[in-house]
């Protein structure tokens, strides 16, 4: 951690040294080849409105598609764990596992231009529905946000702008990316924008391959005796995205858009292995091959439209439905199934209807009042479970700035659940921004409702020939939290510097408690699962059942700081230090993957020669250890570093290439610890690889 330290000082004293001799940045030249960077930009999330970032009273974290694509990203959840260090990531064929802040992805509302991305895959939103060939920026709000987004939102938000032009245009742009175990990320766009109208449709491709990094496992029980597996460390997929939207604004005052999206994925890993034929007696089959892939869609339309009164005052409207739904394709024939059969495990469907009038009822105040309406449904063919649950909310927020340089913001949610009721949620925050300065303090309440996995689940399935079952609890309480923060930041066009120190403490936490198994409970659980064999139950140590902790907390400091050192010279650097423990009980217990100390940093040169520009980028991310509870072992820190090289050339007025060339992983850090059944791990590269791509743009 020593080196952590080490790196983020550097980075800030640099930025320091530099501040005497750096000036005003200005983009004298319009071409697509020159850059600078915006340390002020305009955000939604924070506040509910657009605002530029050092005027919201809630602080907020932007990551540009610029900053994106220098780094030389092109999935969602490379961007956050590269750019941002309270973000970690465990992939796997459940999904992407998302923690920010030490809490998971349950408590991660996710949303698209505002409106919420269901559909999970065990509490894991499915991050490959994302199209990131729209993706503008990218707000991330660390912290209870239920009073403007209502429940899930006890960790934070992360908010995807996508991006619409509205100058008249007809372009087509294609970007390609290719690197090592077959991945491969492709996405064409065409925009089309006349006279108010616009079109605008995507398509993207996104695929890996499986890897482990080491062939060998430990044999159960054993410390010393090793034997061949295949179960992937990383499990592959192939993935698409198609979606269209049209916008229509007939004048200055009405803005209308209708959306909709389709997606589909399939893992791709290892099947079953075999003996092969002819093979020493006493040869043995590798392990971990599955003889299924898991194979997800989802289909998501929206309409919605904003008038605007006068500058200050509007009225928005907008509706979404999201289907999404997953579960087994065989590749291997087996005793039930043939190859293709195809067997669903879980159907979710939310729609939700929202209705919000932003005032400015004086020329110092912003007031928001709002409403929403959400039914969600979850079907699942393990224990036969079809049910809904709907939530009504109505909200208020009143920013108002006073004396000189105060801001305050008040705000409150009423929400009532099918399940549990009404819920209050309040927010306040304060803000004094002299000058450059600003200081903030912010109070949030959290709520969120159990999920009806957690409540109605009776999941039974196989794997690696152990049987695994999981109960909900209708008996669960909501959870809910508080949330404080403390903010001091400088910032103007060439340098910012924040820093965070924040509380976040959780009452009724949701989690999955193992059940130890009896003779007794052995009998009800074949009971329950007559497809459970006699052999799966006699090997049966415990089962799953959701139940209420007693609470979470989670306390952290950030440090953010952003400087553009020199003309075309950037240097950014964040860290995080977390501590994260929920209590059972007496006992107190640290959270689940939880990181306590993470860092991100990135230098970031530009510079042009008439029609051709170079984009130098060199990023890395340091963290210390991952715990894990249980009989889990914890997984070691690392630091891996990347480099990225893109190329501009405006060959002509109405075209644009873009080749890039980079090494992800520069100094080879794998985990190649021998696989068992106690051992987790946190680094999940497969070593350095050359990434190539090529971006080209029709005008």
């Amino acid at each position: 951690m020593k080196n952590i330290f080490f790196v983020f000082m550097v980075v800030l004293l640099s930025g320091s040294t530099a501040f005497s001799q750096i000036h005003r940045m200005e983009r004298r030249d319009t071409s697509m080849t020159s850059r600078t960077y915006n340390l002020n930009p305009v955000v939604v999330t924070g506040s509910g409105h657009h605002q530029r970032l050092k005027s919201t009273a809630t602080p907020v974290r932007v990551l540009s598609s610029q900053e994106i694509s220098e780094q030389g990203i092109s999935t969602l959840d490379g961007a956050l764990t590269r750019m941002m260090p309270q973000v970690s990531m465990a992939p796997n064929s459940m999904g992407s596992q998302l923690r920010l802040n030490g809490l998971g992805n349950k408590y991660i509302l996710i949303l698209i231009n505002g409106q919420k991305l269901s559909g999970d895959i065990s509490n894991n939103v499915d991050l490959n529905r994302i199209n990131m060939a729209r993706v503008k920026r990218i707000e991330v709000l660390d912290g209870a946000a239920s009073s403007l987004y209502g429940s899930d939102a006890i960790a934070g938000v992360i908010n995807i702008i996508t991006d619409q032009p509205t100058q008249d245009l007809v372009s087509v742009t294609s970007d390609t990316r290719v690197s090592g175990h077959g991945v491969l990320t492709e996405s064409v766009t065409l925009d089309v924008y006349k006279n108010g109208f616009g079109s605008y449709t995507s398509f993207s491709h996104d695929q890996a391959d499986s890897y482990r990094n080491n062939d060998l496992e430990y044999v159960k029980g054993s410390d010393t005796e090793t034997q061949p597996s295949i179960a992937p460390l990383f499990t592959g997929y192939r993935s698409n995205i198609l979606g269209q939207k049209f916008t229509y604004a007939p004048d200055q005052h009405l803005a209308l858009n209708a959306g909709v999206d389709y997606s589909y994925k399939i893992t791709d890993r290892p099947n079953t292995a075999t003996v092969p034929e002819g093979s020493p007696t006493g040869t043995t089959a590798p392990t971990g091959g599955t003889d299924y892939e898991m194979r997800y869609k989802g289909f998501r339309w929206n309409v919605g439209g904003i008038y605007k009164f006068t500058a200050k005052n509007s009225l928005q409207a907008d509706f979404v439905t999201d289907r999404f739904r997953y579960g087994k394709e065989y590749d291997v024939e087996t005793k039930t199934n043939h190859v293709g059969d195809y067997v669903q495990s879980k159907k979710q469907r939310m729609m939700e209807g929202r209705l919000k009038a932003i005032l400015g009822l004086t020329s110092n105040s912003t007031t928001i009042v709002g409403g929403d309406w959400r039914r969600d449904n979850l079907m699942a063919t393990s224990g036969n479970i079809d049910q809904h649950v709907y939530s009504l909310a109505a909200y208020a927020q009143h920013e108002m700035k006073f004396l000189k340089d105060f801001t305050a913001t008040l705000g409150l949610r009423l929400t009532h659940h099918e399940t549990f009721d009404q819920h209050l949620t309040p927010k306040a925050t304060l803000m004094y921004a002299p000058g450059n300065f600003r200081f903030r303090a912010t109070y949030s309440a959290g709520f969120r409702a159990p999920g009806l996995d957690e409540l109605y689940y009776h999941y039974f399935s196989v794997n690696r020939g152990k049987a695994q079952i999981s109960f909900g609890n209708q008996d669960l309480k909501p959870e809910k939290s508080h949330y404080v923060a403390l903010n001091a930041e400088y910032r103007n066009e060439v340098i910012a510097v924040s820093a965070t120190g924040y509380i976040n403490r959780i009452n009724d936490m949701v989690v999955k408690q193992n059940v130890e198994v009896d003779d007794d409970s052995r009998r009800m659980l074949m009971a329950e699962f007559p497809e459970m064999t006699q052999d799966q139950a006699d090997k049966m140590v415990s089962y799953a059942l959701y139940q209420n902790s007693d609470k979470g907390d989670v306390k952290g400091v950030q440090v953010n700081a952003s400087a553009n050192v020199f003309q075309g010279f950037n240097l950014s650097a964040n860290y995080v230090y977390t501590y994260a423990r929920t209590k059972s009980g007496e006992e107190w217990t640290v959270l689940e993957r939880s990181i306590r100390h993470a860092a991100t940093i990135a230098a970031n040169y530009h510079h042009s020669w008439g029609r051709y520009g170079l984009t130098v980028n060199v990023n890395g991310r340091l963290q210390s250890k991952t715990y894990y509870t249980g009989s889990y072992e914890n997984a070691p820190g690392f630091g891996v570093w990347n480099l990225n090289t893109t190329h501009a050339l405006d060959v002509v007025k109405w075209a644009y290439l873009e080749p890039s060339v980079g090494v992800d992983n520069v100094f080879d850090k794998v985990d190649r610890r021998i696989d068992s059944s106690t051992r987790k791990y946190a680094l999940y590269s497969p070593g350095r690889m050359l990434v190539v791509g090529l971006k080209v743009k029709f005008k």
